[in-house]
């Protein structure tokens, strides 16, 4: 008899979720907080798949960082100074996590799955009508001076000792690989596994094809709580009503922590705001995923148009839109791309999403020790769009009760127990 699951969470991750387990005959119902018509960190990233990103957040030399930019509200990475027990609990499991044992431990596995993602990906964008504008064609990290570059050839040569294919180009390999776009940068490097997509066709892709496996969705629905027998979630209460199924999985983003502590879960998380912004007539238009380096500004074409994103904000649960992060951004781009200008950005409407970012810089995945029915996969920070698919396919491995693809003890729920 088929399974019977809950998916609590529509964004990449609780769709890719349901859709790996739609595809094994599960019988998935997805709950959302949001409608249908909904922006959140799946839509408005940067669309890239980045096997090139293989060290977590949490590394050494990211807290000094951190620290360095805390008084500069435009910085690439800020956090909101408050007094928040959370938040100072996740501060000191972030600051303990960073390390170069932590990051070693962690690469393998990061460069592992994200392969594995992006293989997923190509199966994906073979499906009768689902071009999502996958692009192969890899990625550029622009250094504009000369010692970051000399520190990115150093992280290229890592890479390759990875088995990650890296190259270092000078501005004359650089014209040559984007005649139509004029940069001011000392070289960069292309990380030619890398891809890029865009994540709005993704989504109502995946969408389409849990249609039609039969999934069903509930959107504006709110989790209040659940009902419990032992070990055994019975009932999951939304104010729509409680559903019932056999086994329950936590794909809830930045909301996983709030959702998980009613059921006396740890999982430490904070929301990591991004920001983007949308050229739809961009002055050029590249034909490779970019990065700023020092800016850490990304850089996506996405059809004819052009996508600027970035920042890391730690500043709670809020939506709203901080014009200072969006200078951050925009003030950066001619940096870069000389050719643009900031009034190029005047008009556009700036977008804003969370993305849950646990302590250490990795997911929370598998099942969670405290009860036999109930399995999470959040906390992706960055990684969310580009190890959505791998991510959905060992959970629907997990939920049939198989030995996964990948040894996933890094990724334990109940790690920071």
């Amino acid at each position: 008899m088929a399974k019977n699951i809950l998916v609590i969470g529509a964004g990449v991750i609780g769709l890719s979720t349901a859709y790996y387990l739609a595809k094994r005959g599960c019988r998935v119902t997805i709950l959302d907080r949001h409608p249908a018509q909904r922006d959140g960190c799946s839509f408005g990233n940067a669309g890239m798949i980045v096997p090139s990103h293989f060290v977590p957040l949490a590394a050494p030399g990211m807290v000094a960082m951190g620290l360095k930019w805390m008084w500069n509200p435009e910085s690439p990475f800020y956090v909101k100074p408050r007094l928040d027990a959370a938040l100072i609990a996740w501060g000191w499991k972030f600051w303990r996590a960073s390390t170069a044992a932590h990051v070693a431990r962690c690469e393998p596995l990061i460069r592992d799955l994200s392969f594995a993602s992006r293989a997923c990906f190509e199966e994906l964008a073979e499906l009768p009508g689902n071009d999502f504008g996958l692009v192969k064609r890899g990625l550029l990290m622009l250094c504009k001076t000369a010692q970051t570059l000399d520190h990115e050839a150093k992280m290229a040569a890592h890479a390759r000792e990875l088995n990650i294919p890296a190259e270092v180009l000078d501005p004359a390999a650089l014209d040559e690989l984007e005649p139509g776009v004029r940069m001011e940068v000392a070289g960069a490097i292309l990380y030619p596994q890398d891809c890029h997509l865009s994540p709005g066709r993704f989504m109502a892709g995946i969408e389409r094809e849990l249609e039609r496996l039969g999934a069903k969705f509930s959107y504006e629905t709110e989790v209040t709580g659940f009902r419990v027998t032992k070990r055994h979630l019975d009932a999951v209460h939304t104010d729509r009503g409680d559903f019932f199924a056999d086994e329950y999985v936590l794909c809830g983003g930045a909301w996983s922590s709030a959702v998980a502590k009613d059921l006396r879960v740890s999982l430490p998380m904070q929301a990591g705001k991004g920001y983007s912004l949308t050229l739809p007539k961009p002055r050029q238009l590249p034909q490779h995923c970019a990065i700023f380096t020092e800016a850490r500004v990304a850089v996506t074409p996405m059809g004819d148009t052009l996508r600027f994103g970035g920042t890391m904000e730690i500043a709670g649960l809020s939506e709203t839109i901080n014009p200072a992060r969006i200078r951050g951004i925009v003030n950066a781009v001619p940096n870069y791309f000389p050719e643009f200008t900031p009034e190029d950005f005047a008009g556009i409407k700036p977008w804003s999403g969370l993305r849950p970012c646990s302590p250490d810089g990795m997911p929370y995945l598998g099942r969670v020790r405290a009860y036999e029915n109930l399995t999470t996969a959040t906390g992706h920070a960055m990684m969310g769009l580009s190890l959505g698919p791998i991510t959905g396919k060992l959970m629907a491995e997990i939920l049939h009760g198989e030995r996964p693809s990948f040894d996933l003890s890094l990724l334990a729920p109940d790690r920071f127990a």
